[in-house]
C-alpha cells in the first residue's frame, strides 16, 4: 500500500466487494485495547501478504475506531506510507515461500529507534483466520477449504474466502514494544533478527491455540494406536488369555480404537456454533462468562484439560461452544457410552467427543487402548475435556470425584512430559437447569433414567418456560508439574518403570482430585436462584412476606461481599427485591396476596426442586453458617471456644463440600467472618467475648436463618457418631454403619418434615466414614469392625449442644437406641 489515491482507491473498492460477501468479528478486542498506548505510533504485522487479510483487518480497526492500517503513519519526523508490514516475503502463484528478510518498513522503524528519532513504536501481531479447523492429512476438503497447517497459495485462499468467509475472525494480540527492543543495544542485524523470531514463535503458538495442532485422519490414528508398544504388549497377552489368534486380537484392539475415537470435522462444528447460537438465545437468555483472559493468556504452550462441573448434558457443548466462539480450540470431550446413541453420538463423536466405558475393569486390552488414545491427544498438543466428578449432580452439590481419568492423565505426563498440563477448571451454573423434570424424579427417589434419542425432542416442550441465565466461570488454572513439585519432590529423578505407576500414584492422584474439586467450587457463579432457595429453604414453612425475604438476601449479598469465597467467585447484580422478582418471572417462586402484604413460598414440587440450587453454594455458606449455629444454644462464646469447636468440625464440612481453606488458614478466615457478623449486627463483641442478639429481635431471625443452612448437614454427621457409639466397639463395619445411617435418615425426613432428598444419601455418609478414618477417629481391625476413640462420645455430644437443637439430638438418640433397627429400609420409612 501506498499513498497513491488510485492504489487506495482500488483498495476500498475491493474491500467493498469482498464485504458483500464476508462477515468477521474480533475476538478478544476490549482485552487488547487496554493495552494500546494510542499516544504512541502503532504498526500492525501480519504473518503473510494477503489482499484479504489487510481488508479484513482494515475493517475491523474501523469498527473498533483503531488507527487504520492502510493510512500513513509519523515515525518520528519520517511517514511512513501505511501502518503495517508483512513477517513473510509474498509467495509464488504456486504457494512457494520465498527466503524470509525483514520487511523495509521495520528496517527503516528500527532505523529510526536507534536514532532515538522516536521514543518507542508498538508493533501489534494480527491473525485472521478463515474457519477454524485442523488439518487432517487425507482430507482434501479441509486442505482447500479451512484455516490449517499446509502452505497453500491463492487457489485456497480463494475458495477459502468463499466457502468459510462469512466465518472470518480476526485477533489482536498484546502489542510488542520495539523500542525496549532496540534498547537492548543489540545492534541492526542482531535486532531485526530477535524481532522475526518473536513474531515467528507468537503466530506459531496463536495457531496453535485458534485451530490446534496438525491431526492426523482418524483411520490412521486409530491404525498408529495398535502399533504402540504397550497396545502390542496389551494384544499379545489377551491372544494367550483368551488362546487366541494374534490377528484377531488386533482386529478387537481396532475395533475398540474405533469405539473410542472422536472424528472431530470443522462442519459440524459450525453447524453446532449455529444451532447452540439459536439455543442460548432462544431457550436461555444468553450466557455470562467470567475470567475468560485468563486463560487465554495461559494456554500458550501447555497442553490445556478443560474439567468442568457436571450439572447438564448440554454442559458437552456449552464449553466448546464458548471456546470456539472466543478463539480457543474446541476441546476433544470424554463422554460416557451410554451417549454413543444413533445420530445423536455421530453428531457428538464429529464434534469431538470420544467415548469411553463406564469401567475399565477385567478388560485389559481395552485400557491399554484407552490409555494409548489419551496418550496421542496429549502428546500432540490437543485440548482434553472431561468431568472430575464422572457423571451429572443430581443433587447441585459437587459429587465426589472420579479419579480414573486424572490417574490414566498422571501417568502419561510421567511417561512424557513434552508439554507442561494444564487444568483448567470451569464452574458451569444454571439458573434452571433444563433436565430439572428428570431430577425432580429423581430427587424424590425415581430410578436414574436411561438416556434415549428422543430425550432431544423434549427441549421443544422446554419452549414455553423461562430457564433465565447460564453463568460460565472460569476458575484459577492448575499446572500439574507445580502440583508435583508440592506433592513429590524430586519426581522428575524417580525411576517409574514401563508401567509408570510410582506407589505414591494413588495418594497423589487423590490429592489432586480434591485440589481441583475444590478450585471448581472457588470459580462458583451465585446467581439469584440459589440466594432465594438458601433463604426460603431455610425457613420452617418454606415462606417469608417479601420484605423479610429481601432482608435476607440483602444480608447474603452484604455477607458475600464483604468476605468474597475467593477473587473468582461471582454475585448476581441488584437488590434484594430485584433478585425476588427475577426469581418470580422464572416461575420458582410462589406468591400469596393479603392486606398485610405479599408472602413469597415454595410450592411442594418446587421445594424439592429448589434444594438442587441451595445445593450450589452450600459450600459458600458452611463456614458462616457454622459460626452462626453455635449461638442457637449459647447466647455467649468466647474466641478460643469458637476456634476450638469450629476446628474439630471443620474437617469433615471440608472433605463433603470441597471447602477452599486449610486448617492453618482457619483462624484467619473464621475473624474475617465474625469480624462481618458483628459489623451487621447478627452479633455483639465484649472484649474476647461474642454475644447473640436478643431472641425475639430480627437479627437474631437472620442469624437463625444463616444457621440453618448448615444444620442438617451437622444432623448427618450427629446421626452416625450416635450410631456408631450405640453399636459399641468393634460392633460394626463401615458398609453395616452406613446403611444404618441411611435408615436412619429416612426416617427422620418423615418425623421431622426434611425436604431434602440428599440428606439420606448413602454416598455422603460413606466419604463422612472415610473422613473420620483419615482423621484416625475411627480404626479398622483385620476384619473390619470400626473401633473408636474413647472419649468420642463425651466430645461429640459437646460438640452437638453447641450447634444442634435439643429435640433433634433426642430424636436422633432415640432412634439409634431402637434395637429393632434393620439396615434395610421399611416400607414406612421409604
Amino acid at each position: 500500500m501506498t499513498r497513491s489515491p488510485l492504489r487506495r482507491l482500488v483498495f476500498a473498492a475491493l474491500r467493498r466487494v469482498l464485504y458483500l460477501w464476508v462477515r468477521s468479528e474480533t475476538i478478544n478486542q476490549s482485552a487488547f485495547a487496554l493495552k494500546l498506548d494510542r499516544s504512541q505510533p502503532v504498526l500492525y504485522v501480519l504473518q503473510k501478504p494477503s489482499l484479504s487479510d489487510l481488508a479484513v483487518l482494515d475493517t475491523e480497526c474501523m469498527k473498533a475506531g483503531l488507527p487504520r492500517p492502510v493510512l500513513p503513519v509519523m515515525v518520528g519526523g519520517h511517514e511512513e506510507p501505511a501502518a503495517f508490514f508483512h513477517l513473510m516475503p509474498a509467495a509464488s502463484w504456486h504457494g512457494r515461500p520465498l527466503p524470509a528478510r525483514a520487511a523495509p518498513t521495520l528496517q527503516r522503524v528500527v532505523d529510526a529507534l536507534a536514532r532515538q528519532a522516536v521514543e518507542n513504536v508498538q508493533v501489534v501481531p494480527v491473525s485472521v483466520f478463515w474457519g477454524q479447523s485442523p488439518d487432517r492429512e487425507t482430507s482434501p476438503w479441509k486442505l482447500l477449504f479451512a484455516d490449517s497447517w499446509a502452505v497453500t497459495g491463492r487457489l485456497r485462499r480463494l475458495v477459502s474466502i468463499l466457502i468459510l468467509g462469512r466465518k472470518t475472525r480476526l485477533q489482536f494480540s498484546a502489542p510488542i514494544q520495539l523500542g525496549e527492543l532496540v534498547a537492548l543495544a543489540k545492534g541492526k542485524e542482531r535486532t531485526l533478527r530477535m524481532v522475526h523470531r518473536i513474531l515467528r514463535v507468537h503466530f506459531r503458538n496463536q495457531k496453535a491455540a485458534v485451530i490446534g495442532p496438525d491431526l492426523s485422519h482418524r483411520r490412521n490414528l486409530v491404525k498408529g494406536l495398535v502399533h504402540a508398544p504397550q497396545v502390542r504388549q496389551a494384544i499379545r497377552d489377551e491372544a494367550e488369555r483368551e488362546n487366541i489368534p494374534l490377528e484377531k486380537a488386533e482386529r478387537q484392539a481396532l475395533r475398540y480404537g474405533n469405539e473410542i475415537a472422536s472424528d472431530y470435522a470443522y462442519t459440524v462444528v459450525r453447524f453446532l456454533e449455529l444451532v447452540l447460537s439459536w439455543f442460548w438465545n432462544k431457550i436461555y437468555d444468553g450466557i455470562r462468562v467470567n475470567n475468560l483472559q485468563q486463560v487465554q493468556d495461559a494456554v500458550h504452550g501447555h497442553e490445556v484439560i478443560y474439567v468442568p462441573c457436571h450439572r447438564s448434558h448440554i454442559d458437552y457443548l456449552l464449553l466448546s461452544y464458548l471456546l470456539f466462539r472466543n478463539g480457543l480450540t474446541p476441546p476433544h470431550i470424554a463422554a460416557g457410552i451410554n451417549l454413543n446413541m444413533p445420530v445423536i453420538g455421530s453428531l457428538l463423536r464429529r464434534g469431538g467427543a470420544f467415548f469411553m466405558r463406564r469401567t475399565f475393569k477385567g478388560n485389559p486390552l481395552y485400557t491399554a487402548v484407552f490409555n494409548e488414545y489419551l496418550h496421542t491427544l496429549f502428546s500432540r498438543g490437543f485440548p482434553v475435556e472431561y468431568f472430575v466428578e464422572g457423571g451429572r449432580s443430581r443433587t447441585g452439590r459437587m459429587l465426589q470425584p472420579r479419579t480414573g481419568m486424572l490417574a490414566i492423565t498422571l501417568r502419561s505426563f510421567l511417561r512424557s512430559s513434552r508439554q507442561p498440563i494444564l487444568f483448567v477448571p470451569v464452574y458451569i451454573g444454571y439458573e434452571r437447569v433444563l433436565e430439572g423434570r428428570t431430577y425432580l424424579g429423581e430427587l424424590r427417589g425415581a430410578a436414574k433414567k436411561k438416556e434415549s434419542v428422543f430425550d432431544i425432542f423434549k427441549v421443544v416442550g422446554a419452549l414455553k418456560q423461562r430457564f433465565g441465565q447460564v453463568w460460565v466461570n472460569f476458575g484459577e488454572p492448575l499446572a500439574l508439574d507445580d502440583f508435583l513439585d508440592r506433592e513429590q519432590p524430586g519426581w522428575r529423578q524417580q525411576e517409574l518403570g514401563p508401567s509408570y505407576r510410582p506407589e505414591w500414584l494413588t495418594d497423589t492422584t487423590n490429592h489432586l482430585a480434591r485440589r481441583i474439586a475444590e478450585r471448581l467450587n472457588e470459580a462458583t457463579a451465585v446467581n439469584p436462584v440459589n440466594l432465594v432457595a438458601l433463604a426460603l429453604l431455610s425457613t420452617s414453612r418454606l415462606a417469608l412476606d417479601d420484605r423479610a425475604l429481601a432482608r435476607v438476601l440483602d444480608l447474603y449479598l452484604a455477607l458475600l461481599r464483604a468476605v468474597p469465597y475467593s477473587p473468582h467467585m461471582t454475585l448476581p447484580e441488584g437488590d434484594g427485591a430485584s433478585l425476588i422478582a427475577y426469581v418470580k418471572e422464572l416461575e420458582l417462586l410462589a406468591e400469596q396476596k393479603d392486606a398485610l402484604g405479599n408472602i413469597c413460598y415454595l410450592d411442594e414440587q418446587n421445594a424439592v426442586l429448589m434444594t438442587y440450587y441451595r445445593n450450589n453454594v452450600l459450600h459458600i455458606f458452611a463456614l458462616p453458617g457454622l459460626l452462626a449455629s453455635f449461638f442457637q444454644s449459647s447466647s455467649r462464646m468466647s474466641r478460643e471456644q469458637i476456634m476450638r469447636y469450629t476446628r474439630a468440625l471443620y474437617p469433615y464440612l471440608q472433605a463433603e463440600l470441597f471447602i477452599r481453606w486449610e486448617l492453618d488458614e482457619l483462624d484467619e478466615v473464621v475473624d474475617r467472618w465474625l469480624a462481618v457478623l458483628v459489623e451487621q449486627e447478627l452479633l455483639r463483641q465484649d472484649g474476647d467475648v461474642f454475644v447473640r442478639p436478643a431472641p425475639s429481635s430480627r437479627q437474631f431471625v437472620l442469624l437463625t436463618l444463616l444457621s440453618r443452612a448448615i444444620v442438617q448437614t451437622l444432623q448427618r454427621f450427629y446421626m452416625a457418631i450416635a450410631l456408631l457409639l450405640n453399636g459399641g466397639q468393634l460392633a460394626l463395619t463401615a458398609e453395616e454403619l452406613e446403611n444404618l445411617c441411611t435408615v436412619m435418615a429416612q426416617r427422620l425426613s418423615i418425623l421431622h418434615g426434611l425436604n431434602a432428598p440428599e440428606f439420606f444419601d448413602k454416598s455422603l455418609f460413606r466419604h463422612f466414614i472415610t473422613t473420620l478414618l483419615e482423621q484416625g477417629v475411627l480404626r479398622r481391625n483385620e476384619a473390619g469392625r470400626l473401633s473408636y476413640h474413647p472419649l468420642l462420645g463425651e466430645l461429640a455430644e459437646g460438640a452437638a449442644k453447641r450447634v444442634l437443637p435439643a429435640e433433634i439430638r433426642l430424636s436422633i438418640r432415640q432412634v439409634a437406641m431402637d434395637r429393632h433397627l434393620d439396615a434395610e429400609p421399611s416400607p414406612t420409612s421409604t
